[in-house]
């Protein structure tokens, strides 16, 4: 099974007000995470330019939508004044000369930018279907705004790691836009969604794909907190004058002293942090950090110290400057921020080896990590003076569970690695201990082959795990997500089959009704089958709402994208045993419907290794 999406990505994820961190679940829109105040935006100085032809119409006024004002008159005390006038006395001593005829802007525009390398609305994203991505039709006749709202509202992080990898390759797709929706603001959704699903370099590269010149109102906004969620102020700069144009915000104030400073002109940035003090505009620890980014600009010639006493959250400007400063973020003020801003963590390069490793687990756990990526990570760990012994015992166990000759050394590190013998390992330590586990003889290590196979198969190892089949007693953990996932399997299993699985480790009875679900869903039982063990199981599979009339509506339509956005609706909760198998089934078969059959036997199996 594919992990990645995308090469260029897959580093990455393998190692304007500003938005709330602080649980991001569910929420209409980017919300203000600085102090009262420094969110609020400022009048814009000119209204915004009609786009460039070719591009789709804006959608209607949304409420819940930042807007830019029109026609609204300039600040005053505006933060760059004007020169003043010149004087009589200061004329010039030559003749003048005649003043050349001003150039048409669009003419200019072509120069800066030539219509070759402009990039339409009409289809955005950075992977390809080629590349791993859905095909550019993936939401096909679906309405934007229908399809808008479904990201807006979506709850994330969820509790599945192949549904969340799933998400994230539909949001990263190079895609049609839908109709009724700006490319830009389909473009600032997805890339919203991914900041919340903790997909911060993701988000980063879906903004970056719309051309700066097409940028609306809520793409600032959303831009903004992909830059901060990667550690990247710098990233704002191409930005600030397009923002404080159209999306003023004290944000961007700030952004223009961060951005004069790390240009290499402290001159030009000390008035303007002066200001933003003296206005207000930000103040303790915000305004430190902002001087700090300014401070490490060529020639920025202060230092400048953090402090994070009387500090009560973490937000994003406070992480994102943080975070590219090389200022370390007390431990608990992670605990006043949502779980994404740990995964944030985990891909930041400026964080230490030794402080990556636990948002490194929770991220693998979490699909936003590779296991080859975390695997590397702890390598990286195993030589690094700084790291603590204990994440250097967990990379020696590692290697002796890869490298070792001897088959019982090796089933002896995993066991450690699991937390010791019969315990349940942790989701992020199966994933981390995945191409391990398939190194090893099925004969030689059948009293683990529950755990193995989970392992296996958390990192997409499917026709590796099918191995076990015969090694494996029927009725187990392993047999039943082998049965799920085998993407070569030749028979439908009976009635019998299926009563024969007891449930193993874990919540018995919902591992059953989960494992008729993923089975129903995949086709893998005969009709008379399937009505039989759901009526014995109390599965009703004909539930009919409003949800699975889109689901099949849409998997009917050969819409992947909708799909995927559907399946993740359907599985917001708070664990997999918050997941009733009713949705299970209809997940595993609309999917299946689409053409998405190795996620649906991923999804299934997953059930099994964490119900």
């Amino acid at each position: 099974m594919r992990t990645s999406l995308k090469a260029s990505l897959a580093a990455a994820v393998a190692v304007g007000a500003l938005v709330a961190l602080a649980p991001a679940i569910g929420q209409d829109r980017p919300e203000s995470i600085l102090p009262p105040g420094f969110g609020e935006p400022t009048p814009a100085s000119a209204p915004r330019p009609t786009p460039p032809a070719g591009t789709q119409p804006t959608r209607p006024t949304d409420p819940t939508q930042p807007t830019a004002p029109a026609g609204a008159p300039a600040q005053p005390g505006a933060m760059i004044q004007p020169l003043p006038p010149t004087t009589p006395g200061d004329a010039p001593l030559v003749p003048p000369v005649a003043t050349p005829a001003p150039v048409d802007p669009a003419v200019l525009a072509q120069y800066e930018m030539p219509a070759s390398a402009r990039r339409s609305l009409a289809t955005v994203g950075p992977v390809t279907a080629s590349e791993g991505g859905l095909d550019t039709d993936a939401f096909g006749e679906a309405d934007g705004q229908y399809v808008e709202t479904l990201m807006r509202r979506l709850s994330a992080p969820l509790p599945s790691r192949w549904m969340s990898i799933l998400l994230r390759r539909a949001l990263v797709s190079h895609v049609d836009t839908p109709s009724r929706t700006n490319g830009a603001d389909f473009a600032a959704e997805r890339a919203w969604l991914l900041l919340r699903m903790g997909e911060s370099v993701a988000a980063r590269a879906v903004a970056q794909t719309v051309d700066t010149d097409n940028y609306t109102p809520k793409l600032y906004q959303v831009a903004m907190n992909t830059a901060l969620a990667t550690g990247d102020p710098a990233g704002l700069c191409p930005l600030v004058t397009g923002a404080m144009r159209y999306a003023p915000a004290r944000g961007w104030t700030m952004a223009q002293a961060m951005c004069a400073g790390l240009s290499g002109n402290p001159a030009q940035a000390s008035p303007l942090i002066a200001t933003a003090k003296r206005r207000n505009v930000a103040s303790g620890v915000d305004l430190l950090l902002a001087q700090k980014v300014v401070g490490a600009g060529a020639q920025g010639r202060q230092a400048v110290t953090i402090e994070w006493d009387g500090v009560d959250r973490l937000t994003a400007w406070r992480f994102g400057l943080a975070m590219a400063t090389g200022v370390t973020v007390p431990d608990e003020l992670y605990g006043t921020a949502g779980p994404q801003v740990k995964y944030w963590q985990a891909l930041s390069p400026s964080v230490a080896l030794g402080d990556r490793l636990a948002p490194a687990e929770a991220a693998a756990g979490q699909g936003v990590l590779s296991s080859a990526a975390l695997v590397d990570l702890y390598a990286a760990a195993a030589t690094d003076d700084d790291t603590q012994s204990g994440a250097t015992a967990t990379a020696n166990d590692l290697q002796t569970a890869y490298a070792d000759r001897n088959p019982d050394s090796r089933l002896t590190a995993l066991r450690q690695l699991w937390g010791g013998a019969n315990v349940r390992p942790s989701y992020a330590r199966l994933v981390l201990t995945a191409r391990a586990a398939a190194r090893l003889n099925p004969n030689l290590a059948k009293a683990d082959a529950d755990h193995l196979v989970a392992s296996m198969l958390s990192a997409g190892l499917d026709r590796t795990a099918a191995r076990w089949l015969g090694s494996v007693p029927a009725g187990s953990d392993a047999w039943a997500m082998i049965v799920l996932s085998d993407p070569d399997a030749y028979r439908r299993l009976s009635y019998s089959d299926l009563a024969s699985y007891t449930g193993g480790e874990g919540d018995s009875a919902l591992k059953q009704r989960m494992l008729f679900a993923g089975l129903a869903g995949l086709g893998r039982l005969n009709q008379g089958d399937i009505e039989r063990a759901a009526q014995s199981l109390g599965v009703r599979i004909g539930a009919d709402n409003a949800w699975t009339r889109a689901l099949d509506r849409a998997a009917r339509d050969g819409q992947a994208g909708t799909v995927v956005l559907l399946a993740a609706v359907g599985m917001q909760a708070g664990s997999w045993k918050d997941i009733p198998p009713e949705a299970l089934y209809r997940i595993v078969g609309a999917l299946r419907g689409v053409g998405l059959d190795g996620e649906a036997r991923m999804i299934a199996a997953e059930a099994i290794a964490r119900a």
